[in-house]
């Protein structure tokens, strides 16, 4: 039996960091990327090299924009929840799926996600609610 894991599909193979944000960038720009994945490189003096660097540094963030690629650009259906708790690159991509023209987005669309990720937090209490001005208790 082969234990070897076929990633060859995923379309992050063999794909390194700075040509994704390349992609990214030329595709959709920083604007675009800060409104979607909200990290303070695409907004505050963004280039592919110092984004590059705290991408690096930064798993998390890492794991989002990988995310982003997969799921907007590439146009990949959702993977199924045993599936979506694997880092983007560990993922196996079924090999019926192949990607598609990346996602329009828009401005108003990024709100809207923004809104739902903060009433979904605000649900399960990660966030503190404000009464006029001042911190009154977790939620």
């Amino acid at each position: 039996m082969n234990d070897e894991i076929n990633y060859t599909n995923n379309p992050l193979h063999g794909l390194g960091l700075q040509e994704l944000l390349t992609q990214l960038v030329d595709h959709y720009g920083f604007e675009i990327l800060y409104a979607y994945l909200n990290i303070n490189c695409f907004k505050t003096n963004p280039s592919i090299e110092s984004s590059v660097k705290f991408l690096k540094k930064t798993e998390w963030a890492r794991e989002k924009v990988e995310a982003f690629y997969l799921y907007k650009f590439k146009n990949l259906p959702r993977v199924s929840s045993e599936q979506f708790e694997l880092p983007p690159r560990k993922r196996i991509i079924p090999e019926g799926q192949t990607p598609r023209g990346p996602a329009e987005l828009s401005f108003e669309d990024a709100e809207r996600v923004r809104e739902k990720q903060a009433l979904k937090a605000a649900e399960h209490g990660k966030t503190k609610r404000y009464d006029n001005g001042k911190p009154s208790r977790y939620s």
